[in-house]
């Protein structure tokens, strides 16, 4: 699996970014957020039951995370039009304006090292990445438990700070300075 310090591998994907197609679909690659932080979340399958209550809480604090200068990208091993059509069924996900890309051939998956073995499917991995696209944080929970997109913010907000910043520091709080 890739981990922190390597360079998050190039990609040209097709994307879905809200429930009214034609205008949900856009190609996306590594580069189509120059300058920006990105967070990019995989999950197993569209139409299941703990995807939508990740997705719905990642964009419930999208707000906070442009104002962050990071944008957040959701992926799964579905196609665009499996996306879309996920998008179209439930109220919540056609509210949801972040883009999820369609790892169909399942090649970024398999390059990010976060194909599940058994199923076939991503796992539910988490990747920060700093404008230079460089991996600064990882996290991979088991395909039964979802993650907190609140804890992905204050690693984000800790990592931004570029200093040293103790187990549980909160923005706000004081880090560490090494005398």
């Amino acid at each position: 699996m890739l981990t922190v310090g390597a360079t998050f591998p190039p990609f040209s994907l097709k994307s879905v970014s809200s429930s009214k197609a034609p205008a949900a679909f856009e190609v996306l690659t590594e580069q189509s957020f120059p300058g920006k932080w990105k967070v990019y979340f995989f999950w197993p399958k569209d139409f299941t039951f703990v995807c939508p209550t990740e997705i719905v809480a990642f964009s419930q604090l999208d707000g906070e995370f442009r104002d962050r200068d990071t944008v957040v990208i959701g992926a799964s091993t579905d196609s665009d039009f499996v996306h879309l059509a996920w998008r179209q069924s439930r109220e919540d996900l056609g509210k949801v304006t972040q883009p999820w890309l369609s790892d169909i051939k399942r090649e970024l998956s398999e390059t990010l090292g976060i194909l599940d073995r058994n199923e076939g499917v991503a796992l539910r991995a988490t990747f920060i990445v700093d404008p230079e696209n460089v991996i600064r944080f990882v996290s991979v929970n088991d395909l039964s438990v979802g993650r907190n997109p609140q804890e992905v913010l204050r690693v984000l907000d800790a990592l931004q700070t570029d200093e040293l910043c103790p187990c549980n520091w909160k923005p706000g709080e004081e880090t560490i300075k090494v005398a």
